[in-house]
C-alpha cells in the first residue's frame, strides 16, 4: 500500500499541487468487483481545497489514472454502517450515494477518520457521520501514514498528521504587517539571516527606549508625592475647623428636634380627626335610614298606587344601606353592628308583610276570575287577565326586591301563584274547551243542532265525555272515506237522493259546511289560546323578573320535577343564593305548571275532529303548523312553541294516519258482478281530498307532507285501478281502466298539483292506450269475410309472388273477390255499427261522458281498415273496376245517424 501511495503521489497528485493525506483500496458494493482508490487530498497553494479523488488502474497498461474528483465540501452524510461490529461497507453521500467496499476494515476507519479531521480543520462544516464508533473520531489518527520521500523535484513537505496539527494559518492583519516589513527590506526574500538580524537589532533599540522611558517616569512619581503630602495637612486644618462649629450647632440642633417632634404630634392629630370625620359622615351618610322609609316598610299602604310607590322607594333605599360596602374595622363598632341589626329586622318584617299581602292578591284574583266564568259558558272566548296583570305589575319592583334580599319568600310567592294560577286556568281552559266541542258536534246528519243555552258544568262534563267514550259513530257529519266501496252509478245516485230527502242540503255540501265550521272552531281556539299563553309568560317575566332571551349557567330541572310544581330552590351560600337553572327554564317551568292541562285539552280536542271527520286533520295540520312557525319566530325554546310543537306531533300522526286507511280501504275494495263498474267510489274520493287539500294548503308551511300524501295515494290508486280492472266480470277492464284513469287525468289537469306531473302523464298514456285497445277489441272485424279473403292476399305476397299477379290465384281471383264484397252491401254495414253502438253505450257509464269519444274513434278505426281494402284491391286488381257497395261518406253518414237516434 504505501508503494501505491508513493506512485499516486508522484504520478497524479504533485503535478496537480496536491498533496495525498489518506488512501483506502475499494470496489463498488454489490457489482463485480473492481478495484479502484479513494484518495483523500489537500491543495498546496492557498486557499486550501480538499477533495476526495477516484482513482483506477488503466485498462492499456499498468499506471494509473485519476477517473473522478468530489469537492469535500459537498460531501453531505459518512455512513460506516456498523459502529460496533467490523464492516468493510461505507457510504458517501455527494449529489448521490456512492456504497462503496474497502479492502480492510482498518484502511475504511483510517480513511473515514482522515476525512473527519479534514472537515474539523479546513470546511468545519455539518457533514454527519453516521454508524461511526465515537472512539474513532476521538483517537484523531494520522491522516497519512508515510511521507512521500523528499528526494522527489516537486515532494511534498510533511506528509504525517502532526505537521499538519503544527501548522497555523495567518490571519488578515498577520499577513499585511508581514508584507509591510518585507516590502521594506527588499532582501528578505533572498538573505533571510540578514533579515532576522535587522529585525533583532530594531528590538534591541526598542527595549532599550522603553527603559528610558520608565526611568523618566520616577521623577515624576516623586513630584506628585510631595503634592500629596501637602493636600493632607490642608485636609487636617479643615477637619479641626468643622468640629469646632458642630461643637457650636450641637444645642441649636437639640432645640430644633425638639420643634419638629411637636410640630408632628399637631399635624397627626389632625390627620385622625380628619379621618375620624370622614368615617363618622361615611357611616351616618351610607347607613342611616331616613324615618318616612323606616314606617313605609312598617305601615306603608300595599293597595294603592302611591303607597306601593312609598314601599319600593324605601325597599330600595334599605336595599342600599344594608349592601353598603364597609370599610375595614367597621363591622366591630357596635353602633354599626345595631344599624345592621335593625336592617335585617326591617327587611323580614317588610318581606313578611309583602308575602302576606301578594298571596292574599293571588287568591282575590281566583275568587274574581271565577266568578266571570258563567259569561263566557257559551261563547268561545277565554277570559282576559290584562286587568289582573296590570295591577300586580305594580309590585314588580318589590317583587324584584324581595328576589335580592329574601329568596325563600320569593320562592313560596311563586309556589304559590303557581297553584293558584295552575288551578284558575285549568278551569277556564277546560270550560273553554267543552264549549268548543259542543259546537264541533252541534250538528247531526239530519241538520239539528244542540241547544246552545247555558248549561251546568257538570251536565256539558257529562255530555262532552259521552262523546269521548262512544265506541259507536257520532252523530256529527262523517268522512265518506270511511265508507269506501265500489259502486255503480246509479247506486250512488240513489244514494244522493236518499240523503237529499233528509234535509235542504246536500250530503257533499253538508261535509263542506261541518268542516269550514270546525276550521273555523279550531281556528279560534288556536287564536284565544296563543295570546292568552303570550300575556301570562310577558307577565311572568315582568313580574318575577325572569329574563327571557339571557340564561345564566345552571342546571336544567328534571320532568319530573317540572310536572310537580317545579322545584325553583335556590342553595344558599355566604355569597348569596346560587342560581340552580337558568331564569329561561324557570320561566318555561312555570309556564308548564301553569297551563299544564293546555296540551291534554288540546289532543283531546284533536281526537274529536279527527273522529267526526279524518279530514280534518288536514285543517288542523295547516293550522297547528301556522301556529307552530309563528311561535318559533318569537321564541323557539318557549312553553307555547314547545306545547304547540308537540301538539303538531299529533296532528301529523292523525295525518298519516288518515291516509293510511284510504290507502288500506283500497287495498280492500270490493266490486259489484252484477253492475258495470263506471268511476270507482276511491277514484272519485281522490278527487275529492284533493281538491278539498288545495283549498286547505293554499301557501300553507307543511306543503310537502301533503306532497308525500299524494303521491302515496295517486300511487295505490293506480294499483287498485288495475286491481278492481282485473277482477271486472260485467264491465271490460279496458273500459275500467280507459274511464277511471281518464277522471284520474282530468282531475289533476284541473288541479295542477306540480308534484304529480308525472301521474298525470301516466294517467293520460293509460286512458289512451286502454281507449285504442277498447276500440280495436270492440270494433273486431266488421266486414269478417273480406278480411279472410284480404288475410289470404297479402300472406301471398309476403310468400313471394307479386300483388298484380295475385288475381290469377283461383282462390283470390276477381270473380271471388266480387262475390265477397255483394255480401257486405250498406244496409248491412249500418247495422253491424249500429249493434256495436248499443254494445259500447251498456259497457260506459255516464258519469265520464266517453260515449262519442269512443265512437268517433271506432269510426276512425273503421275508416282506416275500409282505406286498408280499397288499397289492396287498386294494387291487387289493378283495371278490373271493383270497388266496395258503400263509401267512406256512407260510414260518415251511418255514424252519424246512429249517434243522433240514440
Amino acid at each position: 500500500m504505501t508503494a501505491i501511495k508513493h506512485a499516486l503521489q508522484r504520478d497524479i497528485f504533485t503535478p496537480n499541487d496536491e498533496r495525498l493525506l489518506s488512501i483506502v483500496n475499494v470496489c463498488k458494493a454489490g457489482k463485480k468487483k473492481r478495484n479502484c482508490f479513494l484518495c483523500a487530498t489537500v491543495t498546496t497553494e492557498r486557499p486550501v481545497q480538499v477533495n476526495v479523488v477516484k482513482v483506477k488502474k488503466s485498462d492499456k497498461g499498468d499506471f494509473y489514472k485519476r477517473q473522478t474528483a468530489w469537492a469535500l465540501r459537498d460531501l453531505a452524510v459518512v455512513d460506516a454502517k456498523d459502529a460496533v461490529k467490523e464492516n468493510p461497507e461505507f457510504d458517501l453521500h455527494f449529489d448521490k450515494v456512492y456504497k462503496w467496499v474497502a479492502s480492510s476494515t482498518v484502511e475504511k476507519n483510517t480513511f473515514i477518520s482522515c476525512i473527519w479531521k479534514l472537515n474539523q480543520r479546513y470546511l468545519r462544516k455539518k457533514i454527519d457521520f453516521i454508524n461511526v464508533s465515537s472512539q474513532l473520531l476521538e483517537e484523531l489518527p494520522k491522516v497519512a501514514e508515510e511521507s512521500v520521500p523528499s528526494g522527489e523535484n516537486q515532494s511534498v513537505a510533511g506528509g504525517d498528521e502532526e505537521a499538519v496539527d503544527e501548522y497555523q494559518e495567518l490571519n488578515a492583519r498577520e499577513e499585511q504587517d508581514i508584507e509591510i516589513m518585507m516590502e521594506g527590506c527588499e532582501y528578505a526574500i533572498s538573505n533571510a539571516e540578514a533579515f532576522a538580524e535587522k529585525l533583532s537589532r530594531e528590538l534591541q533599540v526598542l527595549d532599550g527606549a522603553n527603559i528610558q522611558s520608565i526611568m523618566a517616569s520616577e521623577k515624576q512619581v516623586n513630584i506628585l508625592m510631595k503634592l500629596l503630602d501637602e493636600a493632607l495637612k490642608e485636609v487636617d486644618q479643615i477637619e479641626m475647623k468643622l468640629s469646632s462649629y458642630e461643637e457650636m450647632l450641637q444645642s441649636v440642633k437639640e432645640q430644633m428636634d425638639q420643634i419638629s417632634e411637636s410640630n408632628h404630634l399637631i399635624h397627626l392629630s389632625n390627620t385622625n380627626n380628619v379621618k375620624l370625620l370622614s368615617e363618622i359622615e361615611f357611616l351616618v351618610n351610607h347607613m342611616d335610614l331616613a324615618k318616612g322609609h323606616i314606617k313605609a316598610l312598617q305601615e306603608g299602604d300595599l293597595t294603592s298606587s302611591r303607597g306601593i310607590e312609598a314601599c319600593t322607594n324605601a325597599a330600595d333605599a334599605l336595599l342600599q344601606c344594608m349592601n353598603v360596602a364597609l370599610r375595614p374595622g367597621h363591622d366591630m363598632l357596635h353602633a354599626v353592628k345595631e344599624q345592621q341589626q335593625r336592617f335585617i329586622d326591617l327587611r323580614e318584617q317588610f318581606a313578611r308583610r309583602l308575602a302576606s299581602h301578594l298571596n292574599s292578591v293571588f287568591v282575590q284574583q281566583g275568587h274574581d276570575q271565577s266568578s266571570t266564568l258563567a259569561q263566557h259558558s257559551v261563547e268561545l272566548t277565554l277570559p282576559n287577565h290584562h286587568p289582573f296583570h296590570r295591577d300586580l305589575l305594580r309590585y314588580a319592583k318589590l317583587m324584584e326586591w324581595l328576589k335580592n334580599t329574601d329568596y325563600g319568600k320569593y320562592e313560596g310567592l311563586t309556589k304559590n301563584y303557581m297553584d293558584y294560577l295552575s288551578r284558575l286556568y285549568e278551569r277556564e281552559i277546560k270550560d273553554f274547551f267543552e264549549v268548543a266541542k259542543i259546537k264541533m258536534t252541534g250538528t247531526t246528519k239530519e241538520g239539528k243542532k244542540f241547544a246552545t243555552l247555558p248549561r251546568k258544568e257538570s251536565a256539558v262534563k257529562q255530555e262532552t265525555e259521552s262523546l269521548h267514550g262512544s265506541s259507536g259513530k257520532l252523530t256529527g257529519s262523517t268522512s265518506s272515506l270511511n265508507k269506501l266501496s265500489v259502486q255503480s252509478s246509479g247506486n250512488r245516485r240513489s244514494q244522493s237522493s236518499s240523503l237529499l230527502d233528509m234535509g235542504n242540503m246536500s250530503a257533499s255540501d253538508l261535509d263542506v259546511a261541518d268542516r269550514t265550521k270546525f276550521d273555523k272552531i279550531f281556528e279560534q281556539v288556536l287564536s284565544e289560546l296563543e295570546p292568552l299563553c303570550l300575556a301570562e309568560q310577558d307577565f311572568i317575566s315582568k313580574f318575577f323578573k325572569l329574563q327571557q332571551h339571557q340564561s345564566i349557567p345552571g342546571t336544567a330541572m328534571s320532568e319530573a320535577e317540572e310536572m310537580d310544581g317545579g322545584t325553583l330552590s335556590r342553595s344558599y351560600t355566604s355569597g348569596g343564593p346560587q342560581t340552580i337553572s337558568s331564569e329561561k327554564d324557570m320561566i318555561r317551568q312555570m309556564m308548564t305548571k301553569i297551563f299544564r292541562c293546555i296540551e291534554p285539552e288540546l289532543n283531546n280536542l284533536i281526537a274529536l275532529g279527527d273522529k267526526i271527520d279524518s279530514f280534518n286533520s288536514l285543517y288542523m295540520l295547516v293550522k297547528m303548523s301556522h301556529h307552530v312557525w309563528t311561535a318559533q319566530n318569537v321564541d323557539p325554546a318557549s312553553f307555547l312553541s314547545t306545547t304547540l310543537g308537540n301538539v303538531l306531533v299529533t296532528v301529523k300522526r292523525n295525518f298519516d294516519k288518515c291516509i293510511s286507511n284510504q290507502m288500506k280501504q283500497m287495498d280492500e275494495v270490493k266490486i259489484s258482478k252484477k253492475s258495470k263498474v263506471g268511476i270507482l267510489s276511491f277514484v272519485a274520493e281522490f278527487e275529492e281530498f284533493a281538491g278539498l287539500a288545495e283549498s286547505i294548503f293554499k301557501n300553507a308551511e307543511r306543503r310537502g307532507d301533503l306532497d308525500k300524501a299524494y303521491i302515496k295515494l295517486i300511487r295505490a290508486v293506480f294499483v287498485s285501478v288495475e286491481k278492481v280492472a282485473n277482477e271486472s266480470q260485467k264491465t271490460p277492464r279496458d273500459v275500467v281502466m280507459m274511464e277511471n284513469f281518464h277522471h284520474i287525468f282530468a282531475t289533476l289537469s284541473r288541479l295542477k298539483i306540480s308534484c304529480l306531473e308525472s301521474e298525470k302523464k301516466e294517467a293520460k298514456q293509460k286512458y289512451t292506450d286502454h281507449l285504442q285497445s277498447y276500440v280495436i277489441y270492440s270494433l273486431g272485424q266488421p266486414l269478417e269475410k273480406l278480411n279472410h279473403f284480404f288475410e289470404g292476399v297479402e300472406a301471398r305476397v309476403a310468400q313471394g309472388i307479386r300483388e298484380e299477379e295475385v288475381s290469377y290465384q283461383l282462390a283470390f281471383n276477381k270473380q271471388e273477390l266480387r262475390k265477397v264484397i255483394k255480401e257486405y252491401p250498406g244496409k248491412e254495414v249500418k247495422k253491424g255499427l249500429d249493434n256495436l253502438y248499443k254494445k259500447v253505450d251498456k259497457h260506459l257509464c255516464e258519469e265520464e261522458n266517453l260515449l262519442q269519444v269512443v265512437w268517433h274513434s271506432m269510426q276512425d278505426e273503421f275508416i282506416r281498415q275500409y282505406k286498408h281494402f280499397e288499397g289492396l284491391i287498386a294494387r291487387c286488381y289493378p283495371g278490373s273496376g271493383i270497388t266496395m257497395e258503400f263509401t267512406i261518406q256512407d260510414i260518415l253518414d251511418y255514424c252519424s245517424s246512429i249517434a243522433q237516434s240514440h
